[in-house]
Protein backbone atom coordinates (compact mmCIF):
# COMPACT_ATOMS: atom_id res chain seq x y z
CA UNK A 1 0.00 0.00 0.00
CA UNK A 2 2.80 2.52 0.51
CA UNK A 3 4.15 2.39 -2.88
CA UNK A 4 0.61 2.90 -3.94
CA UNK A 5 0.59 5.81 -1.97
CA UNK A 6 3.72 7.19 -3.28
CA UNK A 7 2.94 6.39 -7.25
CA UNK A 8 -0.62 8.44 -6.72
CA UNK A 9 1.77 11.43 -4.77
CA UNK A 10 4.10 11.35 -7.60
CA UNK A 11 1.46 11.47 -9.98
CA UNK A 12 -0.11 14.43 -8.04
CA UNK A 13 3.34 16.12 -8.38
CA UNK A 14 2.66 16.37 -11.63
CA UNK A 15 -1.03 17.57 -11.48
CA UNK A 16 -0.02 20.55 -9.28
CA UNK A 17 3.51 21.13 -11.15
CA UNK A 18 1.16 21.62 -14.24
CA UNK A 19 -1.89 23.70 -12.83
CA UNK A 20 0.56 25.65 -11.30
CA UNK A 21 2.19 26.93 -14.89
CA UNK A 22 -1.98 27.22 -15.93
CA UNK A 23 -2.45 29.24 -12.80
CA UNK A 24 -0.45 32.18 -14.76
CA UNK A 25 1.67 32.78 -11.62
CA UNK A 26 -1.36 31.93 -9.29
CA UNK A 27 -3.23 34.96 -10.59
CA UNK A 28 -5.61 32.66 -11.51
CA UNK A 29 -8.39 31.50 -8.76
CA UNK A 30 -9.18 27.92 -9.79
CA UNK A 31 -5.93 26.76 -11.00
CA UNK A 32 -4.67 28.10 -7.98
CA UNK A 33 -6.15 26.21 -5.49
CA UNK A 34 -6.10 22.82 -7.66
CA UNK A 35 -2.32 23.08 -7.16
CA UNK A 36 -2.40 24.07 -3.93
CA UNK A 37 -4.68 21.10 -3.00
CA UNK A 38 -2.82 18.80 -4.90
CA UNK A 39 0.52 19.85 -3.43
CA UNK A 40 -1.25 18.91 0.17
CA UNK A 41 -2.56 15.70 -1.27
CA UNK A 42 1.20 14.96 -2.57
CA UNK A 43 2.59 15.68 0.61
CA UNK A 44 0.34 13.78 2.84
CA UNK A 45 0.40 11.08 0.98
CA UNK A 46 4.23 11.06 0.85
CA UNK A 47 4.40 11.43 4.43
CA UNK A 48 1.91 8.22 4.61
CA UNK A 49 4.41 6.12 2.23
CA UNK A 50 7.37 7.27 4.48
CA UNK A 51 6.25 5.24 7.38
CA UNK A 52 6.68 2.01 5.74
CA UNK A 53 9.28 2.46 3.21
CA UNK A 54 13.21 4.00 3.32
CA UNK A 55 12.88 7.50 3.29
CA UNK A 56 16.06 8.35 1.00
CA UNK A 57 14.21 5.92 -1.55
CA UNK A 58 10.35 7.70 -1.27
CA UNK A 59 11.71 10.83 -1.58
CA UNK A 60 13.79 10.05 -4.56
CA UNK A 61 11.09 7.82 -6.17
CA UNK A 62 8.02 11.12 -5.22
CA UNK A 63 10.89 13.65 -7.27
CA UNK A 64 11.19 11.67 -10.20
CA UNK A 65 7.60 10.82 -10.73
CA UNK A 66 7.25 14.46 -10.86
CA UNK A 67 9.99 15.04 -12.57
CA UNK A 68 9.51 12.93 -15.59
CA UNK A 69 6.08 13.72 -15.51
CA UNK A 70 6.38 17.10 -15.89
CA UNK A 71 8.87 16.65 -18.87
CA UNK A 72 6.42 14.07 -20.93
CA UNK A 73 3.86 16.39 -20.06
CA UNK A 74 5.82 19.85 -20.56
CA UNK A 75 6.36 17.75 -24.42
CA UNK A 76 3.06 17.33 -24.86
CA UNK A 77 0.56 19.55 -23.64
CA UNK A 78 3.07 22.45 -23.58
CA UNK A 79 5.26 21.82 -26.82
CA UNK A 80 8.30 21.77 -25.07
CA UNK A 81 11.59 20.86 -26.89
CA UNK A 82 11.75 16.97 -27.34
CA UNK A 83 15.51 16.94 -27.99
CA UNK A 84 17.31 13.70 -27.86
CA UNK A 85 19.55 14.58 -25.24
CA UNK A 86 16.06 15.68 -22.94
CA UNK A 87 14.56 12.30 -24.03
CA UNK A 88 18.13 10.98 -23.03
CA UNK A 89 18.11 12.21 -19.48
CA UNK A 90 14.47 11.48 -18.90
CA UNK A 91 15.05 7.98 -19.53
CA UNK A 92 18.02 8.29 -17.27
CA UNK A 93 15.30 9.32 -14.27
CA UNK A 94 12.73 6.27 -15.40
CA UNK A 95 15.54 4.28 -14.60
CA UNK A 96 16.33 5.69 -11.24
CA UNK A 97 12.71 5.41 -10.46
CA UNK A 98 12.74 1.90 -11.47
CA UNK A 99 16.12 0.78 -9.79
CA UNK A 100 15.16 2.31 -6.44
CA UNK A 101 11.82 0.41 -6.53
CA UNK A 102 13.64 -3.06 -7.20
CA UNK A 103 16.11 -2.13 -4.69
CA UNK A 104 13.88 -1.22 -1.85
Amino acid sequence: MAWVCLVVAGCLEMVWVTAMKLSAGFTKLGWSALTLAAMAASVWLLAQAVKHLPMGTAYAVWTGIGALGAVILGILAFHEPATAPRLFFAALLLVGILGLKLTA
